[in-house]
């Protein structure tokens, strides 16, 4: 069991949400701290798809509702999470997050290099090759299910 684990997050896709917070109830021990973290481009664009050109503190309220919303929906009531709403670049807020809060694992969920977002595996590389901690990555819910399907 963990201590202190990190979920990086999309929050425009409530079914990774979903799958990372059920992950680490397995993974995180009773006791421990549950951290959920979103990076936003502050420029627009980026590594979550749900940014636009607005102003950064707007975003940054959005982004942290979304993330209060996915905690409330998913995670169990006798459990909290801190959240973390971080502007810049995804792979390098991720990395630094998980060596401040000295996270014992972090969780990321992939999507691989398909769909809309090429950064987003760029990101994961970048994360399990410089973070602090191990990373676990977790298959997207497309992958799972088309794992499931061809057994």
């Amino acid at each position: 069991m963990y201590r202190k684990l990190l979920i990086a997050i999309d929050p425009e896709d409530d079914g990774e949400g979903k799958r990372a917070l059920e992950a680490a109830m397995d993974l995180l021990a009773e006791d421990g701290e549950l951290h959920l973290a979103s990076v936003y481009s502050p420029g627009g664009g980026g590594f979550f798809p749900h940014v636009t050109e607005q102003a950064p503190e707007q975003k940054e309220v959005e982004v942290g509702a979304v993330l209060d919303l996915l905690v409330r929906k998913y995670l169990p009531l006798n459990r909290s999470a801190n959240l973390h709403v971080l502007a810049g670049n995804a792979g390098e807020k991720l990395v630094g997050l998980a060596g401040q809060l000295c996270a014992d694992l972090m969780l990321l969920v992939s999507r691989g290099s398909s769909g809309h977002w090429p950064l987003r595996r760029a990101t994961v590389e970048y994360v399990s090759v410089n973070a602090p901690c191990p990373v676990l990555v977790l298959p997207s819910l497309e992958k799972s299910e088309q794992a499931d399907g061809s057994a």
